[in-house]
């Protein structure tokens, strides 16, 4: 969908340099080349340079006109989800992103038209009818261009209901329709933690938190109040780079300004951490945030060497005593790229077992829900191949002795900040006494450990774009 008035706008502000959106098959093509779903296999230097690298999904799109930017786009479950935001200033020089306000309300606008479409991806009738109605849907939801409803699914689909009056007049327009019954409110934080460790002198370990605080609140009433607390341990480190739904009503500004970009100071945020709002009617993720935690949960060590036709493997895995011993699951994958199948295969665990997948190129080590209490445990193997045929994995970077080990995990009850939700600071200013059930868990996202006997790819640009 196109926003005429929008466009208008943005040649007002950049006037000569501005970079008109191209028609929906150009558009499509070079959105394709810049998130590398064609030419994939060829290197081309303005895409794929190590300056070009991008650790977010806003895109500087090559058109013939020039550079558009920010495109903002992301691939999920085979759909491609994308959206040109308005940059309500000059574009030279490029402002930061966190100030570019329609980069948050197209993201707000994308997820929840993903929320609307993915549940239907398995069923191809089903997924067209939901796209076919998505036009009449985007007239609700951003009729001229500024997005006043991102979530999809509570609007209706025909135009007959458009003119509908809110059941309340104070009733917001992303609370689309009201409870009847007890009141509940379900509260879960979710934290990820990617990890990348090489076990080598020159090079430093690095490791990232995200967390996620969603929500679910059954209230009775057009416009309720709830007010929500996030707490941390004593001397834990403080929540950084948060993000807030729409929904909040207030917030204390030093909170949204505390940074991950800069160095921990005195003057970063501690807390507390007070969220009021009104919740939507749906589930809803009430904020988003970063954290820079001292250590990663698992420390590893991971030794490839290749001898002959042979190779042998070691693995050294550590669980931190800060880390909660209790694990829904922990298993370490261990992928051998550009071989044949596993022909024979030696091996010692002091803990666990380990499978050999049925593709016979992926041994996987399943730790289980405990580590011992030495928290330590360790593989040590040697590994022969056979002939490689199409069916087994390839990989650019990991050539040669360039391998890595990938550990999945999940902690319930368990956050790796500390942070929790105290279920007594849960403030709901309506009648009756509401049930409140509050969880957290950690879950492994993109944790690697590198080969420490081969160089692997490493990035050191700051994260200042």
């Amino acid at each position: 969908r196109r926003y005429p008035t929008v466009e208008l706008r943005a040649e007002t502000f950049n006037g000569s340099t501005h970079v008109p959106v191209p028609s929906d098959g150009a558009f499509l093509k070079a959105l394709l080349f810049e998130l590398r779903l064609v030419d994939d296999h060829v290197f081309v230097e303005q895409r794929d340079s190590c300056s070009r690298i991008s650790r977010s999904s806003v895109y500087s799109v090559s058109t013939a006109a020039g550079e558009l930017w920010p495109v903002l786009a992301f691939h999920k479950s085979g759909l491609i989800y994308a959206c040109v935001p308005l940059v309500e200033g000059a574009l030279e020089p490029r402002p930061a992103l966190l100030t570019v306000s329609g980069l948050s309300q197209g993201l707000a606008l994308l997820l929840g038209i993903m929320d609307y479409v993915s549940p239907s991806r398995k069923n191809e009738a089903e997924m067209s009818a939901k796209i076919g109605q998505l036009r009449n849907l985007l007239i609700q939801a951003c009729p001229l261009g500024t997005p006043l409803n991102t979530n999809i699914r509570s609007l209706n689909g025909s135009f007959e209901d458009i003119q509908e009056v809110p059941a309340g007049k104070d009733q917001p327009a992303w609370r689309s329709s009201t409870y009847k019954g007890k009141p509940q409110v379900n509260v879960c934080i979710t934290e990820k933690v990617k990890c990348m460790q090489y076990d080598q002198r020159d090079v430093v370990d690095t490791w990232q938190v995200y967390g996620a605080v969603n929500c679910k609140c059954d209230i009775e009433g057009s416009a309720p109040n709830v007010t929500l607390s996030l707490t941390l341990p004593t001397n834990a480190p403080p929540l950084q780079d948060i993000v807030v739904h729409h929904c909040v009503t207030s917030v204390d500004p030093a909170m949204l300004t505390s940074t991950s970009a800069e160095p921990l100071h005195d003057s970063v945020y501690n807390g507390p951490y007070k969220f009021p709002f009104i919740p939507p009617s749906d589930s809803f993720n009430l904020c988003y945030y970063t954290s820079q935690v001292p250590v990663p949960p698992i420390l590893g060590c991971y030794q490839l060497v290749e001898e002959g036709s042979q190779i042998k493997i070691t693995v050294n895995l550590k669980l931190h005593e800060s880390i909660k011993n209790s694990f829904e699951y922990c298993e370490a994958r261990i992928p051998f790229f550009n071989r044949g199948p596993i022909a024979q295969l030696e091996y010692k665990v002091t803990y666990g077992q380990l499978d050999l997948s049925r593709e016979k190129s992926l041994l996987v080590w399943i730790i289980g829900q405990k580590f011992p209490k030495s928290l330590e445990v360790s593989l040590t193997g040697t590994v022969s191949f056979g002939t490689a045929g199409k069916e087994h994995p390839t990989d650019y970077v990991c050539t040669g002795n360039t391998a890595y080990v990938k550990l999945y995990f999940r902690i319930p009850d368990f956050t790796l900040t500390g942070c929790y939700v105290d279920q007594h600071s849960i403030q709901i200013f309506v009648p009756g006494k509401p049930k409140i059930t509050a969880s957290r868990e950690l879950i492994s996202s993109d944790y690697y450990i590198w080969n420490s006997k081969a160089p692997a790819p490493m990035v050191y640009k700051p994260l200042l774009d």
